[in-house]
């Protein structure tokens, strides 16, 4: 993944230094937005082969960011005012969704839990603002005038900003400040990997914003984003492909270390056997392997029991009704070999009791 990223990075710069004089504008930057989407297509199809947990949120930011580059080559060789409008709102379409992409993806990478209504009422937002974003030629509430000039060779969408402009603003430092609080919040209760990864989730996201506000701030012809986007999803992509690895990596190592805890539970069986009532060593190996084989949720309402919570307790703090709970109770016992809670805990206290006493 650092190859790659050092491959495009040069072969971006190659194409960006390309652009010297005035009057070749409009083929340098056709080319080089034209050659962005079609390496952010290329990197939508190895996303699809390359993902394999929340890949629908990939999928949505690798689009987003091929749907941005794919408007920005339309608007550089627009001959129109409707064309470029169109290639406008392609633009916009991308830039709108491709933030809610990253935010969702960055909750799932640091393990936070969020209600299930988030990403519905997320969308439903970012909906009405591409649909503000895209009023132009059609209502003057996001520009008030726009009209359309060939500069150079170069084609340009002349624009006076309407009374809702600023809110693309807005939505863009809501999520920027949404994104950054997360990670930070993931950094200190080490819901991430590591603050390694924080720091480059958090370069990932500042990334886009600090270039949005230079664009905003400067007269660029040239839509630096179209490289920015490609880098951020390269940066994410990179952290999960690495945090999936290490946590593959752990699964195997917590499998190890639970098979040699079995063992040393049979070699030391006679320190349960005095102090409590016997129990098949099979139970051990069954409740041991069980674990593994949990669910995300079946794992956490297994920590909560084992911490002895109670039955309200575990409904309120995972917002389920009793017969939700029921369910997964009937897999986390099938898993675990038990027939009860009181089984789960009585096997648990002799795993815990054993491994004291040989550490």
């Amino acid at each position: 993944m650092r190859k790659l990223f050092v491959i495009v990075s040069i072969f971006l710069t190659l194409f960006t230094s390309g652009c010297s004089t005035v009057g070749d504008k409009s083929t340098s930057f056709s080319l080089i937005y034209g050659t962005a989407a079609l390496f952010s297509l290329l990197l939508l199809a190895g996303c699809y082969f390359l993902v394999r947990k929340n890949k629908l949120w990939f999928i949505l930011l690798f689009s987003s960011v091929f749907v941005v580059n794919s408007g920005y080559t339309i608007l550089s060789v627009a001959t129109s005012l409707e064309m470029a409008l169109q290639a406008n709102r392609l633009a916009y379409l991308g830039s709108v969704f491709l933030p809610f992409a990253m935010l969702m993806i960055i909750l799932n990478v640091t393990n936070i839990r969020y209600k299930k209504f988030v990403p519905f009422s997320l969308l439903f937002v970012s909906a009405i603002v591409f649909l503000i974003a895209a009023s132009p030629g059609i209502l003057p509430i996001y520009y008030k005038e726009v009209s359309f000039q060939i500069i150079d060779g170069a084609a340009t969408l002349i624009k006076v900003y309407g009374p809702l402009h600023p809110l693309y603003l807005f939505y863009l430092i809501g999520y920027f400040v949404t994104m950054v609080t997360i990670i930070i919040r993931a950094s200190v209760k080490r819901t991430v990997s590591s603050t390694a990864h924080g720091v480059i989730l958090t370069i990932a996201v500042f990334v886009n914003f600090v270039v949005w506000l230079i664009e905003q701030l400067t007269n660029i012809n040239f839509e630096m984003l179209s490289i920015s986007y490609i880098i951020s999803e390269l940066f994410l992509l990179g952290i999960h492909l690495v945090m999936t690895e290490n946590q593959r990596l752990r699964e195997i190592v917590n499998h190890v270390e639970a098979v040699k805890n079995f063992q040393d539970i049979e070699t030391h069986q006679e320190i349960t056997n005095s102090e409590s009532e016997t129990i098949d060593p099979t139970c051990f190996e069954t409740f041991i392997s069980g674990i593994e084989q949990l669910t995300a949720t079946e794992k956490a309402i297994y920590q909560m029991y084992i911490a002895r919570q109670t039955t309200k307790e575990v409904m309120a703090q995972l917002n389920i009704k009793e017969n939700t709970l029921k369910y997964h109770n009937k897999n986390i016992y099938g898993k675990l070999g038990v027939s009860s809670r009181k089984e789960l805990l009585e096997i648990y206290k002799q795993i815990k009791t054993v491994k004291e006493k040989l550490y």
